[in-house]
């Protein structure tokens, strides 16, 4: 994890149901990144983001600005054409997503960072000049965003490591014009990121639930703990799945899915403002199952064989620290999931149970504010 000023690596039961209006969540944000502003002194405001082409919290409720791109696309011509200068003991490499050193970072899966039309350039790492010890790392891949009734080709950028020793050099700062200079050279002026802290400006929030799969093993490790007048087993009692799903036709999904998937996909994002623009070639990346990466499953009509519903989850294993039973804690991440005939609850439920039978010990979701 980097500084605050950088951004980081990006959950169920809640009581509400009710779904935010766009104006409401918009006040929630604005809201929010108003009450951050003020709370800052002049002296911890984010001086390297309010040098960048972002939102300003200052500018928040500022109807006069149009939309679009904050500044204009530059000739690529005019792009600073050698990398960034980095302290004198470091140097700039292009990572091997398959070597052995970039594996073992947490939280990095090289098929995250491998999508179809990814740049090689992207991967870029930090390391020591006289050791070549990897100490920093940054990455970006291409995507293709839909904006209200724009497509725009942009970058995201999931994945900022820096050496806990180096937090204080002020690396990340240099890292991520280093990355957004690579971008540049491709020819695309905007990217996405996400971060654990609130940075100039967020265009949405989200917040982490949690599903307890292995209660016990959870609050073995400190993951969760037992609940007023809880006991174990009454624990375990009330978050005990079936041993079989509920909807007829569910099932994994298989390559000869993926058109249908991608129609189903697409016509669901369809009522987000900003949404990413999925082909064939990009569901088949991202959500064929992959052991130990993706799992995705659907629900076919067993009478029509339309394929009416879709949920999917990915995997990120944690390293357990401090207990003398568990090394790793195996954590489900809700994913895509479209529901047009089986009600969502008895889908997400079905996917509990799956879950639950590949061994993970609790799934997680986002509540997103858009």
């Amino acid at each position: 994890m980097a500084d605050d000023n950088a951004p980081s690596e990006n959950h169920m039961n809640s009581g509400d149901n009710t779904v935010p209006s766009e104006n409401e969540n918009e006040i929630s944000i604005d809201a929010l990144a108003k009450k951050v502003q003020e709370s800052l002194s002049l002296a911890k405001r984010h001086k390297f983001w309010e040098t960048q082409p972002v939102g300003q919290f200052k500018d928040l409720g500022d109807t006069s600005l149009p939309e679009g791109p904050i500044e204009p696309p530059t000739p690529v011509s005019e792009v600073k054409q050698e990398p960034y200068n980095l302290p004198a003991p470091y140097e700039w490499i292009t990572c091997d997503m398959d070597s052995e050193e970039v594996q073992l970072l947490e939280r990095v899966s090289p098929l995250a960072l491998r999508p179809p039309g990814y740049y090689r350039s992207w991967h870029i790492g930090v390391r020591v000049k006289s050791s070549k010890k990897l100490v920093a790392f940054i990455t970006g891949v291409p995507a293709r965003i839909r904006v209200r009734d724009a497509v725009v080709l942009m970058a995201e950028v999931n994945f900022l490591c820096v050496h806990k020793k180096l937090r204080s050099k002020r690396l990340a700062p240099v890292m991520i014009k280093e990355v957004t200079r690579r971008v540049h050279l491709e020819n695309i002026w905007q990217a996405a990121y996400t971060a654990g802290v609130v940075l100039p400006t967020p265009i949405t929030t989200c917040q982490y639930w949690h599903r307890s799969l292995n209660p016990k093993k959870l609050i073995d490790v400190g993951f969760s703990r037992l609940g007023a007048r809880m006991t174990m087993s009454r624990t375990i009692k009330l978050y005990k799945l079936p041993d079989q799903t509920a909807t007829p036709g569910f099932r994994k999904m298989e390559p000869h899915d993926v058109p249908a998937v991608t129609r189903l996909l697409r016509n669901y994002l369809k009522q987000f403002v900003v949404a990413p623009d999925f082909d064939e070639d990009d569901v088949e990346h991202w959500l064929l199952p992959k052991e130990d990466v993706v799992d995705s499953y659907l629900v076919e009509s067993p009478e029509t064989h339309e394929i009416t519903d879709f949920c999917s989850f990915y995997t990120l294993p944690s390293s357990i620290l401090g207990s003398q039973t568990h090394s790793v804690l195996k954590a489900a991440y809700s994913y895509y999931n479209v529901s047009t005939k089986t009600p969502l609850l008895q889908l997400m439920n079905d996917a509990l149970i799956v879950a639950k039978k590949k061994d993970f010990d609790v799934f997680q979701c986002f509540g997103c504010h858009a």
